[in-house]
């Protein structure tokens, strides 16, 4: 009798899980077996789970075609991170790998578009000073090149504040700052020596005067310097409610942007300030649990939920501002807790140790098609994910920080 041959073929698919969350579930007959062990840290457990979900980094979130983005650059940057700390050079493939599928031998990055003008197109390109550092491939540094061409043509408000997008014009989102302006001062550190840090410090000088609600301390999402927008107060400009994520990619900006600050910069106490005041002002608005609301100055709010991707992000910035010197060593407690809030709240960990970070946004934004209005209602409505690039990138980040 014939022997049959039984040929299973993983596919991609989703279930829905965690109060209709959809969790990924990819898996590949391709990756050696992938060993998670409760006795490593965080970072680790955390990397391992997303390599033995998606073996290429590409491949995460289950993007239907090989893209350029700021999700995916962040998740390489962690895997950076912990390569640097580790030494285990499949973290730093992992990172690799996901840049030599965008860049080719000429340094062409694949299915990016300068005259978009999307300045979250920017922040992968944080992953190739340290790729080209590492390999001296010269396609890496065309390709940082190339995306500094963007920053130097990109559209300005009238006050010289980078548009979010083009197709977002006169607007500053307080994203746009974590995506555009850490690499943009490394740029400037190693290759024009020094020159313009004053353009980098007066993107977070004009958002934070534009953005700061004064009786909290917190920065709304953003500003619409025409103030033609719908979800733009007809006086200010601002956006009417806070985000924890946008407040979170902010304090990452920070922290990120003054590893390259010269220490005689006039406006680089002006930028340890501004860490200062926002860490202290989140304080205030930091559930018990140690996590943040969504929306964070509601949390008894119909519908608000502790959201991890955000949590995750005060959580790394603090760690990182305390080690750096820039904030009072009290912060390390209150990362701490941040830290240990999303472990015992929103991971969870499968039989095999693989570990699964829930209650994700998978996204926020204002304007568009169909419309964002910037209501409590709308940051409330967008869907959450489980294991999304938002949460787990961060994630990664405040663990190496935190030494978990």
């Amino acid at each position: 009798m014939k022997k049959i041959a039984i040929i299973l073929i993983l596919v991609t698919g989703f279930f829905t899980s965690c109060k209709g969350e959809k969790k990924e579930v990819k898996k590949a007959d391709t990756v050696k077996e992938i060993t998670i062990s409760k006795n490593l840290k965080w970072s680790e457990r955390m990397a391992l789970s997303i390599m033995k979900r998606f073996p290429k980094a590409s491949d995460v979130d289950n993007h239907k075609k090989l893209s350029w983005n700021y999700k995916h650059g962040l998740l390489a940057l962690s895997f950076e991170k912990l390569y640097q700390k580790t030494g285990d050079e499949k973290y730093f493939e992992y990172e690799k790998g996901y840049a030599d599928e965008l860049i080719d031998s000429t340094g062409t990055i694949l299915n990016y578009d300068l005259e978009k003008y999307n300045i979250d197109n920017i922040n992968a390109g944080k992953i190739l000073f340290f790729l080209y550092e590492k390999t001296k491939e010269e396609r890496y540094l065309t390709a940082i090149k190339t995306l500094r061409k963007q920053l130097k043509t990109h559209p300005r408000t009238k006050s010289g504040g980078l548009w979010h997008k083009k197709i977002y014009p006169n607007q500053m989102w307080l994203d746009g700052l974590y995506m555009g302006q850490p690499f943009l001062a490394r740029y400037i550190s190693e290759y024009e020596d020094g020159k313009n840090f004053d353009d980098v410090a007066h993107q977070f000088e004009l958002i934070y005067n534009k953005t700061l609600d004064k009786k909290t301390g917190l920065l709304l999402h953003a500003w619409d310097e025409s103030k033609q927008m719908g979800w733009a107060d007809k006086k200010t400009g601002k956006s009417p409610n806070f985000w924890s994520r946008s407040l979170g990619w902010y304090v990452m900006a920070l922290v990120d942007v003054l590893d390259y600050f010269p220490q005689d910069h006039p406006k680089r106490d002006m930028l340890i300030q501004q860490l200062n005041d926002l860490s202290t002002a989140l304080l205030k608005v930091q559930d018990k649990s140690g996590i943040w609301y969504q929306v964070p100055n509601f949390p008894n709010r119909e519908d608000n939920y502790l959201e991890s991707s955000g949590t995750a992000m005060f959580a790394y910035a603090f760690a990182k501002g305390v080690r750096k010197g820039y904030l009072p060593e009290s912060f390390k407690v209150d990362a701490n807790k941040a830290f240990d809030g999303l472990v015992k709240e929103l991971v969870t960990v499968d039989e095999d140790g693989e570990i699964h970070l829930t209650q994700t946004c998978k996204g926020a934004g204002l304007g568009g098609n169909p419309y964002r209005d910037a209501s409590y209602e709308y940051y409330i409505s967008e869907a959450k994910r489980v294991n999304n690039l938002h949460g787990t990138g961060p994630f990664i980040l405040a663990a190496l920080e935190l030494d978990k």
